[in-house]
């Protein structure tokens, strides 16, 4: 009979260290569980090809769902603080039923059967709680992994759908700076006169006969030394100049005109497109900067910005076109091969 009782003694001992145990220690996620994905968990398969309709739907689904698992956290960090202070509860219950023993042991043997049975009920529904209580915790730690899963699904929506509206606004401002150009050789009024009224500044002599009549006079497109080597842009039939000059020189217009064109176009980098009247157009492309804005009625001389360097030494892109189709330049600055040449 002391034997009997000294068991169940150590039983009770046991079950107390657990329960203390269970309120200071968090059950630790199941690895096999945590090898599945949650059933009630959206996972956003990402593509850079999704559509703008696609991104907001998806994210629309993951604000669902976030809001679903935080719900259900909540309701399962309530029942772990009930369940939690059931286990103490029924803790101290069994403690109290162990503590002295098999009490009575005095008034025979069906009490002390009835007690151990007593006994037996607090062990067990303790051994329930304690269970509950890892489930839950399991449980908590998956609804945590799944809140994780969507915030790392949303930021990557997040970020495509932000590369995918700067690709769009990079891609129509490509398309307007194309639209821009192509306009810029199919805006001159053909009048050979068109000129008259740029016609120098003072310091240079009027052109007569407009620009046609300027062939092998038009002033120089750089000021001070340059090197000047024939250059093909791809797509051209005709080949344009590369003039080798320090980086920041001036860039002039080599004839009164228009400014048709200022920005930024594909390989051209900072172009400026002069309109000379005639359906004639000079393009004085890597450029540095750009000092005249679309609409500018510009001066044979005048400044229109600066040497550039796009990766190839500081040189000037020069071209000259008659409507869309490029010319060689060189006859009609004076310059029939490559050579060095010093610009007054």
């Amino acid at each position: 009979m002391t034997r009997l009782a000294s068991s169940w003694i150590v039983i009770a001992g046991a079950l107390l260290v657990a329960t203390q145990a269970s309120g200071r220690i968090g059950v630790a996620t199941d690895p096999a569980r945590a090898k599945h994905e949650e059933p009630g968990a959206t996972r956003v398969e990402t593509s850079p090809t999704l559509t703008r309709a696609t991104f907001d739907r998806k994210l629309a689904d993951l604000a669902l769902t976030e809001q679903k698992t935080k719900a259900e956290m909540s309701e399962v960090g309530q029942k772990l603080a009930d369940v939690k202070a059931r286990v103490v509860a029924r803790g101290r219950v069994l403690y109290r039923m162990t503590k002295l023993g098999m009490l009575p042991v005095g008034d025979g043997f069906e009490a002390l059967v009835s007690h151990a049975s007593r006994v037996e009920r607090a062990r067990r529904s303790l051994h329930g709680e304690l269970s509950e209580e890892r489930t839950l915790r399991r449980r908590g730690a998956e609804l945590a992994q799944n809140l994780e899963r969507i915030a790392n699904d949303r930021a990557s929506l997040e970020t495509q759908s932000a590369a995918m509206e700067a690709a769009r606004v990079a891609s129509e401002e490509d398309d307007r700076r194309k639209v821009a150009f192509d306009h810029a050789f199919e805006t001159s009024s053909g009048n050979s006169e068109y000129v008259a009224v740029y016609g120098g500044n003072g310091s240079e002599p009027v052109a007569i006969g407009g620009f046609g009549a300027s062939r092998g006079r038009l002033l120089f497109p750089v000021t001070g030394r340059a090197e000047v080597r024939p250059s093909k842009r791809e797509g051209d039939a005709s080949q344009g100049l590369e003039i080798g000059a320090p980086l920041g020189a001036t860039v002039r217009a080599v004839f009164a005109g228009r400014v048709a064109f200022a920005d930024r176009y594909g390989a051209y980098g900072r172009i400026v497109i002069l309109d000379h009247g005639e359906r004639y157009y000079t393009v004085s492309g890597n450029l540095a900067s750009v000092d005249v804005r679309v609409g500018d009625e510009i001066s044979a001389g005048e400044r229109i910005g600066s040497v550039g360097d796009e990766g190839k030494g500081p040189t000037l892109y020069f071209e000259l076109r008659h409507g869309s189709q490029t010319i060689p330049p060189g006859p009609w600055l004076g310059v029939d091969r490559a050579r060095a040449r010093a610009a007054p």
